[in-house]
């Protein structure tokens, strides 16, 4: 599961749908209609709010509205509803992790799209991330 800190226009076709999916599962666990992933690190920082299913219904509107700009039909009566969510702050350190994690990703699927935005030193964050200066997260898995 990844639910990238950048933001959804900088993904290809086939990490936008896996982000929908990832994202729904999500937010099913902050509800509690599942028992698996209940533990998976790239849900810490939704469950640092006040209501960690409103965040990430919150989450989930951005990643449907950039599906809606490509023309792609995702359902958003699967979003679940966002009164009383938070913004979740960042680090200027993930936001860089994953961009270099998500172009070694684009560099195998999509090479044309990494065209694209190799000249974008620093990617713009999901709105629902505002960044302040640090390092990678604790909860981030780190590559070798």
């Amino acid at each position: 599961m990844r639910l990238w800190t950048l933001h959804p226009k900088y993904l290809d076709q086939k990490g936008l749908v896996a982000l929908w999916r990832e994202a729904l599962l999500a937010q099913a666990v902050l509800n509690g209609q599942t028992r698996g992933y209940t533990r998976h690190p790239q849900l810490i920082r939704f469950r640092q709010t006040a209501a960690p299913a409103a965040s990430i219904a919150l989450y989930l509107l951005e990643v449907h509205r950039e599906a809606l700009k490509r023309g792609y039909s995702f359902d958003n009566t699967k979003i679940g509803p966002t009164e009383g969510a938070e913004l979740i702050v960042a680090t200027s350190g993930q936001l860089e992790y994953e961009w270099v994690h998500l172009k070694e990703k684009l560099q195998v699927r999509a090479p044309s799209l990494l065209m694209n935005i190799q000249s974008i030193s620093l990617p713009d964050p999901h709105p629902l991330f505002p960044i302040v200066p640090g390092i990678v997260a604790e909860w981030e898995r780190l590559k070798e």
